[in-house]
């Protein structure tokens, strides 16, 4: 089993805790754009308090370990890895309870050239422990707005987890998978488990809208996040995100391995 030395050691050296790649101009712009309810930062939550920019910073450096300072405006970010090392326990403590009730699960992910990895592995696991994967509305046409306009998509599924492409890719990798924010793809994917007469999922799993998106529908969800995604931490602290885990959501996909290995381990879930 990874110790969570090691695995502390290697999210420093990874960059996925300690100073990231997110700048510090990145997250501040985030915290402005979701204290305005602009939805591209809001991922699908309806934020029940009122949350202005330093709410936000104050937020974000109890939740992930960023400069609590609002006069600290330029440079990199920094993720205390004790945080993220605290949100991983939490998170296969999640995938632990719902692998013991054999639970339906749904899963999915706004980052498929990064994180498709990290998630297939733990639909393999959890479906080897007799969980349900779903994967409802495959084949769907989402219509998404993005910065190019309106543009439609479909949903896919890639072991076990959902992605979003564009219409005609025949390839079954991430690679054409597209980079989205949307809450869309998750509540096109629960319609389709209501149309189907799927069992409700006990447990959502991804990041971006994906978490954001059914936590604000009344699902269980869990994910990662970065520190510019503060919609996930502010799901959290108003309780409509079970786990947050703080960490570089845009890093090689292959740093992420040690962390899938932990958090089964953790969960009593390896293969």
């Amino acid at each position: 089993m990874l110790s969570r030395g090691a695995l502390r050691a290697h999210l420093l050296a990874a960059r996925l805790a300690g100073p990231v790649a997110t700048s510090r101009e990145e997250s501040l712009r985030s915290y402005r754009l979701f204290a305005a309810r602009d939805p591209r930062v809001t991922l699908g939550l309806d934020p029940e308090w009122a949350w202005g920019e330093r709410d936000l910073i104050a937020l974000m450096a109890d939740k992930c370990g960023v400069s609590g300072d609002p006069d600290h405006v330029s440079g990199q970010d920094v993720i205390d890895p004790e945080r993220t090392l605290s949100g991983l326990d939490a998170f296969a403590e999640r995938l632990a309870t719902v692998a013991r009730h054999r639970g339906a699960v749904l899963i999915g992910t706004g980052h498929p050239h990064r994180l498709l990895g990290f998630y297939a592995e733990l639909a393999d696991a959890l479906s080897a422990a007799g969980c349900l994967v779903l994967t409802p509305a495959q084949g769907r046409c989402i219509d998404i707005t993005t910065r190019f306009g309106l543009r439609t998509y479909n949903l896919e599924y890639v072991r076990g987890v959902a992605l979003v492409r564009e219409p005609g890719v025949r390839e079954t990798g991430c690679e054409t998978g597209v980079h989205t924010h949307s809450p869309l793809p998750v509540r096109i994917a629960l319609e389709g488990v209501a149309e189907a007469g799927s069992p409700v999922p006990e447990l959502v799993i991804g990041d971006h809208g994906w978490v954001c998106g059914a936590g604000q529908l009344g699902f269980d969800a869990i994910g990662l996040a970065d520190t510019d995604d503060p919609a996930l931490f502010v799901g959290e602290a108003e309780g409509r995100v079970s786990v947050a885990v703080p960490l570089d959501d845009a890093v090689r996909s292959d740093y992420y391995r040690p962390l899938t290995r932990y958090v089964l381990n953790r969960a009593c879930l390896s293969q």
